[in-house]
């Protein structure tokens, strides 16, 4: 609920008349308050504004479809509404994730979970919805984006998808390619999951470096102590004998 304020104006001036009516005692006292009551009815539906999606929204989820919701959706839930006052009203995240695609000589593996790796082919976003009767037989835009690891957008698909009362999981149409995108990088992502505008969850997963990016950090590591090994050798002291050996043949030459 909300005041609107735009309705003060001829409130005030109903408020008079009422009050000198009352006051002026021409009329009985039946008259006076039922006219007390009725301008008070007045303002009070003139004033207030009642939001039925917000209504909607505070009402309880079935324990039932509450206990159904994975780890990963209850961590998203959280989070999107640490941002936001309210979500998206009779629709309730049971699951959300990622599916990882990968060629293999058996053909396409298909793997979900929270996190992928940049030998992977792609990764598509997922979710799994439970549907309010009254919320259902409608549709809804469904929004993914997929963030990196410095909160760059690597990754946005909107799709309309038709609302039916009931679990629904919904896939991505599109997958964001994930081997040889040399734009991308290993680290903590973030999958924000929106419908109809409202953010209905927000789930943080692992993408991991390739094989080859691994191979050539152990390479430079290792290159890397060699020189280290090259530097303590020649840093490490000598003794007087040897000293005094190099100035006799350098003081000879």
């Amino acid at each position: 609920m909300r005041i609107r304020r735009r309705n003060t104006a001829w409130l005030a001036v109903l408020g008079i008349l009422v009050g000198i009516v009352v006051l002026s005692g021409t009329a009985p006292a039946q008259v006076a308050v039922a006219l007390v009551g009725l301008f008070l009815l007045a303002a009070a539906a003139s004033l207030i504004e009642i939001r039925p999606q917000r209504l909607l929204n505070n009402v309880p989820q079935s324990p039932l479809t509450l206990m159904r919701m994975s780890t990963s959706a209850r961590e998203a839930v959280e989070r999107a509404r640490r941002r936001t006052h309210y979500s998206p009203a009779g629709l309730t995240l049971l699951d959300v994730g990622l599916i990882s695609l990968q060629s293999s000589s058996e053909g396409m593996v298909m793997r979900r979970g929270r996190s992928t790796s940049l030998d992977d082919d792609g990764v598509r976003p997922y979710i799994t919805l439970h549907v309010q009767p009254e919320t259902s037989d409608r549709n809804a835009v469904i929004r993914y984006e997929i963030l990196d690891q410095n909160g760059q957008t690597q990754y946005v698909h909107e799709m309309k998808t038709f609302l039916r009362d009931g679990e629904m999981n919904i896939l991505a149409d599109h997958h964001l390619p994930l081997a040889a995108n040399e734009r991308l990088a290993a680290g903590d992502w973030d999958l924000r999951v929106s419908v109809d505008g409202t953010l209905l969850g927000l789930l943080s997963f692992t993408v991991t470096p390739s094989l080859d990016a691994r191979r050539q950090y152990i390479r430079n590591a290792d290159n890397a102590a060699v020189r280290l090994e090259d530097s303590e050798r020649e840093d490490a002291p000598v003794s007087l004998e040897d000293l005094l050996r190099s100035k006799s043949q350098d003081s000879r030459r």
